[in-house]
């Protein structure tokens, strides 16, 4: 199966070729896939260098004469380095753009800590207006690369990942999708994470919601699900533990109910190893999950029980 990645150069480079609004905006990195885009678009596909500051300067510029940027590196060095040009030069001039990410939490562990970005989600929710998808399988990816250049002039935020589903499934850019229907709890699989929670769950009795669009958050999907399910909520994030808990409370604002959030834990793994590695060491594999999944239902059918 190709990766999400593979994916973003050729659908880009059709958007190219049919959206004379579309630029891409680089900074290196994947510059030699736009080779062919840029011979027949050669002022609609501009590298900077390395200069990520500039990249997303560059980008709200060319919105603001008219275009739609899609704007690609990795995840820390489009979120973290240049926040302060994603908080300005887009945000605070209303400036739509598309940043799309590569190596998302850790999926490159060699590259060291300055080329991880669990915290990136999060981070954007401290700004306004923001849309984020988080596809688990390249044809989502590519389904919803072309919803986000599609979104008029908004700001739109694509994470992509090596880690993938084993199948895509049908998403339409704005709600969730019922994977299964149970009646003790819902556990919400962000992107990525479906197989693995569909995995750590077998054999209970939960609803699974898959969310590959984070941002906005689907309020509706999951007060239908409680209502069915019952009060517990899990939250299961490929990046920083926690980043929907209060999307999630919002939510249910008005209902008794408790929410746990699973993703990436805020220790720093010195040691970088493998992405599985990693995957295990921040209980996101199927029996990390099941541990704290369980633990979570049981504890509360016991103070139900009590």
């Amino acid at each position: 199966m190709d990766s999400m990645r593979d994916r973003f150069a050729p659908v880009v480079s059709r958007l190219l070729d049919e959206d004379p609004r579309v630029a891409v905006v680089l900074a290196e990195i994947g510059v030699d896939a736009f080779a062919e885009a840029s011979r027949r678009h050669p002022h609609r596909v501009i590298n900077v260098g390395i200069r990520e500051q500039l990249l997303v300067g560059a980008a709200a510029g060319l919105a603001l004469t008219g275009l739609r940027p899609v704007v690609h590196t990795f995840a820390s060095f489009l979120i973290e380095r240049p926040f302060e040009q994603v908080k300005l030069d887009l945000g605070h001039q209303d400036a739509g753009a598309v940043l799309v990410s590569a190596a998302a939490s850790f999926d490159w562990p060699a590259g060291g800590y300055t080329h991880m970005a669990p915290g990136d989600v999060a981070l954007l929710d401290t700004l306004d207006g923001w849309t984020v998808h988080v596809p688990g399988h390249p044809d989502e990816a590519e389904t919803l690369l072309r919803h986000a250049v599609a979104a008029g002039d908004d700001k739109v935020y694509v994470r992509l990942s090596v880690q993938a589903n084993r199948r895509g499934l049908p998403v339409d850019g704005q709600r969730f999708v019922t994977v299964r229907e149970g009646r003790v709890g819902v556990v919400v699989a962000v992107g990525p994470t479906l197989d693995t929670v569909l995995a750590a769950t077998e054999g209970l009795d939960v609803s699974v919601l898959y969310a590959t669009t984070v941002r906005p958050f689907d309020a509706a999907a999951l007060r239908r699900a409680t209502g069915a399910a019952g009060p517990d909520v899990v939250l299961v994030e490929p990046y920083l533990a926690g980043t929907s808990t209060a999307a999630a409370n919002d939510a249910l604002s008005d209902l008794p109910h408790r929410v746990l959030g699973l993703g990436v834990g805020r220790r720093e793994l010195r040691r970088y190893g493998t992405l599985a590695e990693h995957v295990a060491a921040h209980g996101l594999d199927a029996a990390g999950l099941r541990e704290r999944i369980g633990g979570f239902l049981e504890a509360a059918a016991v103070a139900t029980r009590g």
